[in-house]
């Protein structure tokens, strides 16, 4: 019968295509896991991988067989949790995605907190896209997931946390710095993140809805990079109040005006897979991070 390890190796390789990567993700060299691949074929008489130098395609029945794997793969995973949390403690490494318009902003605090309360606790965290990371979720590869909703996919539970308002931010010496009506924003100029992210779409959402322009081809990587663009004088930004009132972010050579009639947030949520062994602790710390987002914007 395939090993667990096999079936491990079988779906990095899955997710990389490439023999390099795949054994980085599973922590083995790169002889082990093409080895342990080919045992795997072996044992199952079935042609999994093609293989091009260093890359690594799947056949059709490697593709089938590698889905099926994911899901014992993951399954084993939640036995593991289940173990502990029937021994009464919240232990071990959970993989937590957050996007990187959040967790700098809100974060330290309640990791903090979860440290001191669940010592034998670790917390992998991991920033990205919250598409891509929501596909991780899906596939066990991560297992909490903070961000802007919607997050939705098959398999997935979505606790809403809490709604962060959205500021437009403008540079310290624009005509709209003192205060401005809503419809003063017509055809204002206004920068934001890679189209990849939620965030890029709804910056696009609201400057549909006021009338303003979405500059093209000056996306930025990063909060801090719209804040200083608009500081710089290249265009309006609309960014978190989280990341306005932090230490590591902040509002230099910028306003805040008071925009009569503006109304704009989103909308935070935490998610994991369905049947989670550790759903309880993972509602829990959901209910410290909501806690924590209330008193940081009250």
């Amino acid at each position: 019968m395939p090993t667990l390890r096999q079936l491990d190796y079988l779906v990095a390789l899955a997710d990389t295509g490439h023999f390099g990567r795949a054994a980085s993700q599973a922590g083995v060299s790169q002889p082990t896991l093409s080895q342990q691949v080919k045992a795997l074929e072996q044992r199952l008489g079935v042609t999994l991988i093609e293989r091009r130098g260093r890359g690594a395609l799947l056949t059709p029945a490697g593709r089938d067989i590698a889905e099926r794997a994911r899901m014992v793969v993951v399954a084993v995973g939640d036995i593991r949790d289940f173990a502990v949390r029937a021994e009464g403690r919240l232990a071990g490494t959970l993989r937590f995605g957050v996007t990187p318009t959040l967790g700098p902003y809100l974060l330290p605090a309640v990791v903090a907190q979860l440290h001191r309360d669940a010592p034998d606790l670790k917390l992998f965290m991991q920033d990205g896209i919250p598409d891509e990371q929501l596909q991780a979720l899906t596939r066990g590869q991560l297992d909490l997931l903070l961000g802007p909703l919607p997050l939705d996919a098959p398999g997935v539970v979505v606790e809403p946390l809490f709604r962060e308002p959205l500021r437009l931010v403008v540079p310290a010496d624009h005509v709209l710095a003192a205060g401005a009506d809503i419809r003063e924003l017509a055809e204002q100029q206004v920068l934001s993140l890679d189209r990849r992210h939620h965030y890029h779409r709804q910056a696009e959402a609201l400057c549909a809805e006021y009338g303003m322009r979405l500059i093209r081809g000056y996306e930025g990587t990063s909060l801090d990079s719209l804040q200083q663009m608009t500081a710089s004088g290249l265009g309006l930004s609309i960014l978190p109040e989280l990341y306005l009132r932090s230490e590591a972010g902040g509002r230099s050579g910028t306003e805040v005006p008071d925009i009569k009639g503006w109304s704009a947030f989103r909308s935070i949520g935490l998610a994991w897979r369905e049947g989670a062994a550790l759903t309880d602790a993972f509602r829990a710390v959901g209910e410290r991070i909501s806690a924590r987002a209330r008193t940081l914007l009250a």
